[in-house]
């Protein structure tokens, strides 16, 4: 079952309608908005909580610790997460940028616990 625990969060403006964005990761961008991740393997500020439905609404974003993320692909506990195009986890290859590691498994859809790390690593 997945669960959020001593987790950091920090409020940003949305960039655009996040309705859809719950628990996915999220980009900075140069606005200082928040949207959601569009590039796979690529870094990420953190991982969305809410679902800010419009441009310049606030938007919390856990920056670290233990939270739920949305699988993209199927991951076991304790895989090196990555981001996938649409803000969803995947199995972290070679060369990735490492946002986190699986906490229980999961399937394409299913929400589960991970431990996010700020400013993540590449993958070996």
């Amino acid at each position: 079952m997945a669960v959020m625990q001593s987790r950091d969060t920090r409020t940003f403006e949305a960039g655009g309608n996040l309705s859809t964005g719950q628990f996915k990761f999220v980009t900075l961008a140069a606005d200082g908005q928040v949207d959601i991740t569009a590039s796979a393997g690529g870094n990420a500020i953190g991982v969305l909580l809410n679902n800010p439905a419009a441009a310049g609404r606030a938007a919390t974003v856990c920056v670290s610790g233990s939270v739920m993320i949305t699988c993209g692909g199927t991951v076991t506990a304790g895989d090196q997460l990555q981001a996938n195009t649409d803000g969803t986890a995947l199995l972290a290859a070679t060369g990735d940028v490492v946002l986190g590691y699986a906490r229980e498994s999961g399937v394409v859809g299913q929400v589960i616990e991970m431990e996010f790390i700020t400013g993540g690593n590449l993958a070996a």
